[in-house]
């Protein structure tokens, strides 16, 4: 487990893309934290880390947002769904067949689709720029 304090959405980003670094094909991101805590600004830098020239922002209203490359990225927002059922309804194994990085927001409300193996990012407001971030799964360089 690490943890990081970043002080910007800019930091927040780089990160982001460090941990893009440390995933292949296949990995699930596991994201928990309050609204605002940094969720989409950590999956943007994601996306440029694995060289994805897209505009990424919060598919709350979408659920699933696809960003294509040499390794596709499928950025989840679970905010709106109130059970993992409703998760697989949607298509979540053949989501995670694909062989893309999966990023998940609002994991919290989807735990248990979980298998274990997934990278796990906790967010917490420190100030209204602070953020403390806790990396789980895997180690960042």
């Amino acid at each position: 487990m690490q943890t990081f304090i970043t002080k910007s959405e800019q930091e927040t980003e780089a990160l982001g893309a460090r941990l893009a670094g440390a995933l292949c094909g296949g990995s699930v991101v596991a994201m928990f934290g309050d609204l605002g805590s940094g969720k989409t600004a950590l999956v943007r830098g994601m996306a440029r880390g694995m060289g994805l020239n897209a505009r990424v922002t919060s598919p709350t209203f979408t659920i699933v947002n696809e960003y294509l490359g040499d390794i596709d990225l499928i950025h989840f927002d679970m905010y709106r769904l109130h059970s993992s059922d409703e998760l697989f309804d949607i298509g979540w194994e053949d989501y995670l067949s694909r062989g893309a990085v999966c990023a998940v927001e609002w994991s919290e409300n989807v735990e248990d689709a979980f298998f274990g193996d997934e990278v796990r990012v906790s967010f917490k407001k420190l100030s209204p720029n602070e953020r403390e971030i806790t990396v789980e799964g895997v180690e960042l360089c």
